[in-house]
């Protein structure tokens, strides 16, 4: 599974088709990106590194039971106001839109994405997994 590909159409389909397929991309990759590539890893242990409920919320994502949803506000805060604000203005869209939209994005995503050993070949395999699990236990 292309990761970047279905956080493109998922992202799409939660802020409407107002963009195109290369701006979305773009504006993800400015947001979870880190060179070329998609580092969706990165953005777990980011959003669990935050601690109390956020790192709890992130951790129900990566399992096979029920996603605890993340508020606008949290992801805001989770990953910069600054940062939701440069992925609006990439896409066209308020900040409040952009982050209400990557607060329905981000629990689905990494739960697809942590399907099937998806999740741990974006990270790096074993080695990455490792340094993921050092967030989770922080």
């Amino acid at each position: 599974m292309d990761i970047k590909k279905l956080a493109t159409q998922m992202l799409m389909s939660k802020l409407g088709g107002g963009s195109d397929t290369a701006t979305a991309e773009s504006a993800l990759d400015g947001l979870i990106g880190k060179g070329d590539k998609f580092d969706l890893g990165d953005l777990v242990g980011q959003l669990t590194g935050s601690g109390g409920d956020l790192a709890s919320k992130a951790k129900s994502w990566l399992g096979d039971g029920d996603n605890e949803a993340i508020s606008a506000s949290e992801v805001a805060d989770a990953l910069g106001s600054d940062k939701v604000a440069e992925f609006a203005s990439k896409l066209g869209v308020s900040s409040e839109k952009a982050s209400g939209g990557l607060s329905a994005l981000l629990p689905a995503l990494i739960d697809q994405s942590s399907r099937g050993g998806s999740l741990l070949d974006s990270i790096g395999g074993a080695d990455g997994l490792a340094g993921l699990a050092s967030k989770f236990l922080k």
